[in-house]
């Protein structure tokens, strides 16, 4: 069972490789940054991690495939993982709309940026020359002066039934965002599945972000992660794609009618808290981890969301870790 950190872009950027390199040195087997606009770079944080490691797998989940032109991804891509072969997972999305709205990029088709961006890039790591006239990206006669010498595997960062389908036709993964509980990673593998159908594949990584307060008072734990749960339901509103398939939507809806973060939190039940994220005491923390490795978790990335985050990646990795071995 391979459990990794997650590196939120809330993170000073001062503090990302200390991390990186303290969860490689507790026995962490992966270790992700994100880029989430406008807080760190997913690749200069990702560069600061693999620098800072010398071991562990670094992943990016993820970059939008519409903010950089596939061309400039790809050399990106490349630089990183020439340097530090076979440790670099980087991953591509759509990019939130609220975002890419603000910067004035709207792709005609979402679904077609991320096939045109993935294959590209794929296709210039490989040392090919790409030539392509394409609906939202234009590449003509583009090709990296320095390919990898190893294959990289390319992923996704996507949510809904048909980016999931396309994840699993043309990508090596799908990263699987925050609050992605074991019901969502099942209906998420059953869209995946059809896709790989669909492109003659047979492998496929889910990578699965998950928020966690562990404790040795497993009640205090839990209670840590209500404020925070609450305020990325209210973010995430009644209708998405993560919550959707545990039938809590409607009840999330109402308790956004209700009022803010604040009271979303107050009233959400602690079964959710169970069912979205990592909280507890270390053994409750452990029996969630296999409940998503079972779900189809490739890999469970874990991000603490108390201040005392170097404590409690050393709880997961003293009492955590040597049970799922």
């Amino acid at each position: 069972m391979t459990v990794g950190v997650f590196i939120p872009t809330s993170t000073a950027p001062e503090r990302i490789a200390p991390l990186a390199a303290a969860a490689e040195h507790l026995g962490f087997e992966e270790v992700w940054v994100a880029e989430d606009c406008y807080f760190n770079g997913g690749f200069s944080s990702a560069a600061l991690a693999l620098a800072a490691t010398s071991r562990v797998k670094v992943g990016l989940g993820v970059v939008s495939s519409v903010t950089r032109h596939p061309a400039a991804v790809a050399m990106e891509i490349a630089t990183l993982a020439g340097a530090h072969p076979g440790r670099f997972l980087p991953g591509i999305g759509h990019g939130l709309g609220l975002w890419t709205d603000q910067m004035g990029i709207s792709p005609r088709s979402p679904l077609t940026a991320l096939r045109e961006c993935l294959t590209s890039v794929r296709a210039m790591l490989a040392g090919e020359t790409v030539q392509l006239a394409g609906r939202e990206f234009t590449l003509r006669s583009i090709a990296a002066a320095h390919p990898p010498a190893e294959r990289v595997p390319l992923l996704t960062g996507v949510v809904g039934r048909r980016s999931l389908e396309l994840s699993g036709e043309i990508a090596d993964g799908t990263v699987a965002s925050i609050l992605a509980g074991p019901r969502y990673l099942q209906s998420a593998r059953e869209a995946i599945g059809a896709g790989m159908r669909t492109g003659g594949r047979s492998e496929h990584l889910l990578p699965t972000f998950a928020l966690a307060s562990v404790d040795k008072d497993g009640k205090a734990a839990k209670e840590a992660m209500r404020p925070v749960l609450g305020y990325f339901l209210h973010a995430l509103g009644a209708h998405n794609g993560l919550t959707a398939p545990c039938g809590y939507n409607d009840r999330i809806g109402e308790l956004i009618a209700g009022g803010g973060p604040e009271q979303v939190a107050a009233e959400l039940p602690e079964e959710w808290i169970d069912e979205l994220t990592l909280s507890g005491d270390p053994d409750e923390v452990t029996e969630r981890i296999r409940r998503l490795i079972d779900a189809g978790a490739t890999s469970v990335l874990v991000s603490p969301v108390n201040p005392t985050i170097a404590e409690e990646l050393e709880l997961v990795a003293d009492a955590v870790l040597p049970q799922l071995r």
